[in-house]
């Protein structure tokens, strides 16, 4: 978990292969679905189409089917999920369905500047003009208040650590392997 611009997916990848799990994405998801033209994806198409949220229940469904695949069966990372109070209640329960429980929630923590800075450089480099500096500060905003609570529940149950996203990648992911090893112990 993290803001906007930590590094999430970036660390997902590196970790999942070193750990030998699936990243499990909902962006991935939500373009598998679409590009499939699953029953999901051709509804969480309309509201990507229009630029809304695609509502919690189409996520959790496709986050469920996901789960239930066999390359998950072992273990998993999950990237981008959950991002609202309510979304933590579905994913205790779709975990004690496959009777998974959670080890750790890493979050990604760094100051919104350097990630505003970092998004917008990669913006100009993906071509992005979407993404101006109002837009990244309203994306950040909106992690602010919409997940950054989620932390505070993790933390309660003990499972929280926090990790500095600031740093070359591979820096960033022995931080991470670090903190995981001493949650562990």
């Amino acid at each position: 978990m993290g803001p906007p611009g930590a590094g999430k997916g970036t660390q997902a990848k590196v970790l999942a292969e070193r750990l030998n799990i699936p990243a499990v994405s909902t962006g991935d998801i939500f373009r598998q679905n679409v590009k499939d033209e699953t029953e999901l994806g051709l509804e969480a198409k309309r509201f990507m189409d229009a630029g809304n949220y695609v509502p919690d229940e189409v996520t959790n469904a496709m986050v469920r089917d996901r789960l239930s695949e066999a390359d998950a069966g072992a273990g998993f990372l999950l990237d981008g999920y959950p991002r609202t109070l309510p979304q933590v209640g579905t994913l205790d329960d779709i975990l004690a369905e496959h009777g998974h429980k959670l080890d750790a929630v890493v979050a990604l923590v760094a100051d919104a500047d350097v990630l505003v800075d970092r998004m917008l450089k990669r913006a100009k480099i993906d071509g992005r003009a979407d993404d101006s500096e109002e837009v990244v500060r309203h994306r950040q905003d909106v992690y602010t208040a919409e997940t950054k609570p989620l932390l505070q529940v993790y933390a309660q149950r003990g499972l929280l650590v926090e990790v500095d996203g600031v740093g070359e990648i591979d820096e960033v992911s022995e931080r991470v392997l670090a903190a995981l090893k001493s949650l562990g112990e």
